[in-house]
């Protein structure tokens, strides 16, 4: 068995297989890494087009639509490979990319998962990072997530910036992540009950809690469509990032100090329902408003809340990033000044 299986979820994408598969194969080492393509039930050509054209590729038939989480679990429950990247299908990799990762996990036994940088695929090629992960993750005070080179709707060019060697996260990017395989079952894998959103920030925290750390390696790099499921503004997407979020900080923190953030959230979410409102957004207030419905029914399958709260161990979960954003301007990761 290879070291290491890159493993690209696949439902009715048939179109992105065509453009973005081909550059998974040409760059992806084939001494170390399988590609595996596990479909989730696509009613397209997605299946025939596999072994028409892409024979090299092995092909995992999941039988009908799992969503995301549940979707990597079973196949990764299939495959077991000492080390399983979860790579999505809008996803170019260079030649290359690989190996910076398997190198750092090989030679580093106390990291969990690792990153590469994520940069934005673009037509004019400009460099740009993207929006699910840019130059790795980390959460703030109130649980909002944010990252190095994305601070809500606001990404940054690549310049460089970022390049300082590998660098600590708090979560990683599912686009494309590599994890110990052995662990992501130890700790449960991805929750399905997330179905889509959130769900890897969700995992890279009880990897955390499992003693084990995440880091980006900007020396690898690939390149991400985003928006491929759903795009920014869809009140669908803003329903399940709303309700995951509300339900990561709830699975994650401590009792006590879980109830108290989430009062607190409940306030700053009221105040985005009225921004929603006050722009005319009212698919996404009512997603707002289904969000906290729905957390209150969930809530409850999860009674085993650890007692560390993460937050506090990095400086960059001390941030406060609403009121650094919103009423600071502050729109660089480096101009928060973190210390």
């Amino acid at each position: 068995m290879k070291k290491v299986a890159v493993i690209i979820l696949n439902w009715n994408g048939t179109a992105l297989l065509r453009r973005y598969l081909p550059t998974v194969i040409e760059g992806t080492d084939d001494a170390v890494a399988d590609v595996i393509v596990a479909d989730n039930g696509s009613t397209d050509e997605s299946l025939r087009v596999l072994e028409q054209e892409f024979p090299q590729v092995k092909v995992l038939p999941l039988g009908e639509n799992h969503g995301f989480a549940q979707g990597y679990n079973l196949a990764i429950g299939q495959t077991m490979y000492p080390y399983t990247v979860l790579l999505n299908n809008d996803v170019r990799t260079p030649r290359g990319w690989l190996n910076p990762l398997l190198d750092y996990m090989e030679a580093h036994p106390g990291v969990g998962a690792v990153m590469p940088k994520l940069l934005h695929d673009r037509e004019d090629g400009k460099a740009m990072f993207e929006y699910a992960g840019a130059a790795g993750g980390y959460i703030d005070c109130h649980g909002y997530p944010y990252c190095r080179g994305r601070i809500f709707e606001y990404v940054e060019p690549d310049s460089g910036q970022y390049d300082d060697g590998p660098k600590s996260v708090f979560w990683a990017t599912g686009a494309c992540l590599m994890v110990r395989s052995r662990l992501y079952q130890d700790v449960g894998g991805l929750d399905k009950d997330f179905f889509a959103h959130m769900e890897e920030i969700d995992l890279c925290w009880r990897i955390r809690l499992a003693g084990n750390e995440l880091m980006m390696v900007p020396s690898s790099r690939v390149y991400h469509l985003g928006g491929g499921s759903l795009p920014q503004g869809n009140p669908r997407k803003t329903y399940l990032n709303f309700r995951n979020n509300l339900l990561l900080l709830h699975k994650n923190l401590p009792a006590d100090e879980g109830r108290k953030l989430l009062f607190v959230r409940r306030l700053m979410d009221t105040l985005a329902w009225c921004m929603a409102v006050a722009k005319f957004h009212f698919g996404d207030a009512w997603a707002i408003v289904r969000a906290h419905r729905d957390f209150r029914k969930m809530r409850g399958r999860y009674t085993c809340q650890p007692t560390v709260n993460l937050l506090r161990e990095l400086p960059e979960e001390r941030v406060n990033i609403v009121t650094a954003h919103y009423l600071r301007g502050v729109k660089r990761f480096a101009q928060l000044m973190i210390q």
